[in-house]
């Protein structure tokens, strides 16, 4: 499931960007209200977690008008503001729960978990035809039989399931993957594409990935 980090603490939002990554999640960050709202503008996010205090902007604010946009999304708002007014406030503006800095990262997933039970928002699974993601054990099958996919495989092709019926090119693929640590002109996209081609497509006579030519890559029951 996506998540969208907005905090412009960059050590911080690295260190709930790898924790959620092991957590199964498909963290997103940015640092500004400026880029959340083109954030937001681009796609629906499940749930969002919002530094109070931006650059750009006051978090009690921002989540007012991202809550007038969204009202469907999860606020989680992260302040080193505590006091019991400031907390209110948060709530009173919209977020769904509040958590103070500095916090122990077991806590941020606990309310995350939460919140998901909450409104049922959390994905188990997966499913496009015959192939099934099992998101909480890492592993795929088509049509029963176990695809043996490494990590990365597993990775490309959540991103892709995510996205059904949607192209999406190898930039996009390539920093929702293998995130900022990646040369442009890498061909990590065309190998692992193919990789995974083999894996779920090679033992059906429905193809699920194409090649969109020109434009990238899309997952879908032809």
């Amino acid at each position: 499931m996506d998540i969208l980090i907005v905090e412009d603490d960059a050590g911080i939002a690295e260190f709930l960007k790898k924790g959620l990554e092991v957590e199964g999640y498909t963290p997103h960050r940015v640092s500004s209200f400026v880029e959340m709202r083109a954030a937001m503008a681009d796609r629906a996010w499940p749930l969002v977690i919002l530094d109070r205090m931006l650059p750009d902007g006051e978090g009690a604010e921002i989540c007012a008008d991202l809550r007038s946009k969204d009202a469907g999304v999860l606020i989680l708002m992260l302040t080193a503001r505590d006091t019991l007014e400031e907390k209110l406030e948060g709530l009173r503006a919209g977020a769904d729960d509040y958590i103070t800095k500095p916090f122990a990262f077991e806590e941020l997933l606990a309310r995350i978990e939460t919140l998901l039970r909450r409104t049922g928002a959390r994905q188990e699974e997966i499913t496009i035809g015959d192939l099934t993601l099992d998101l909480s054990h890492k592993s795929a099958r088509r049509a029963g039989r176990d695809l043996g996919l490494t990590p990365t495989e597993f990775a490309l092709l959540r991103f892709l399931a995510e996205r059904p019926g949607t192209i999406v090119n190898r930039m996009e693929i390539l920093s929702g993957v293998w995130g900022k640590s990646f040369d442009p002109n890498t061909n990590l996209v065309e190998v692992y594409i193919a990789y995974l081609r083999k894996k779920v497509d090679g033992h059906s006579k429905i193809r699920l990935i194409r090649n969109v030519r020109g434009f990238g890559y899309v997952i879908e029951m032809s």
